[in-house]
């Protein structure tokens, strides 16, 4: 992509990238095979989901070395729940899931490894580490959703869900964290950014395995 540090930690996944464009989850959004319930469940799973990314944005404010970046990560937090809470307003009531529904279920598997994984390495490591963990949700939906715009959908829960990713005011958001990124891997050695690197790779995985998780609607085995 280029020569900056982002640019280095996303030639590192293009082939977790394919594999997402390529999932059925995906290529169901647009071509109408993604069935209504498994939609469902991964919209339940991601307000869960939401609300864990929040915490972890938070804790990679508070791990900011400076004040601008501190306020940008709290802003990112309180807009995650501010989304979970619109989008999932709209699109519960279409999918026919009540408010208690969605309050009663509990993460899949693959949502609490995933949240788990993330508050983890924010809490136990340096914030170069954190953000490098954070980003593939930033990005990943980001060029999601402008992959997915360019197509459209029949489907209005599922095109409303994709207009709120492929738009140019999340886009936005994008930028200033791959920035951000960009600053911090300037001064780190080069052990530090394979560190984040191994830390980027494990969470867009995590991204891979949270779409295969709602399209087969992961339950617990015991």
């Amino acid at each position: 992509m280029t020569d900056s540090f982002s640019g280095e930690l996303w030639d590192s996944i293009t082939d977790i990238y394919r594999a997402i464009l390529a999932h059925p989850f995906i290529r169901g959004l647009t071509d109408g095979t993604l069935p209504a319930e498994s939609f469902a469940f991964f919209v339940v799973q991601d307000g869960l989901y939401l609300r864990q990314y929040a915490s972890a944005l938070a804790a990679v404010a508070s791990r900011a070395p400076e004040p601008a970046a501190m306020r940008m990560f709290a802003r990112h937090a309180a807009d995650a729940v501010a989304v979970e809470q619109e989008l999932h307003s709209q699109l519960l009531p279409a999918l026919g899931i009540s408010a208690e529904e969605a309050a009663a279920a509990e993460p899949a598997p693959t949502n609490l490894a995933y949240t788990s994984y993330l508050l983890s390495i924010i809490r136990g490591g340096s914030y170069a580490e954190g953000v490098g963990a954070v980003l593939p949700c930033y990005w990943i939906y980001w060029e999601v959703g402008k992959e997915l715009v360019s197509q459209g959908s029949a489907d209005p829960r599922y095109q409303r869900w994709i207009d709120t990713y492929g738009g140019d005011e999340f886009g936005d958001v994008v930028r200033d964290v791959i920035a951000e990124t960009d600053a911090v891997g300037a001064s780190l050695s080069e052990s530090e950014r394979a560190l984040v690197r191994r830390h980027f790779r494990t969470t867009s995985r995590y991204e891979w395995m949270f779409w295969d998780m709602g399209y087969r609607r992961e339950s617990w085995p015991v």
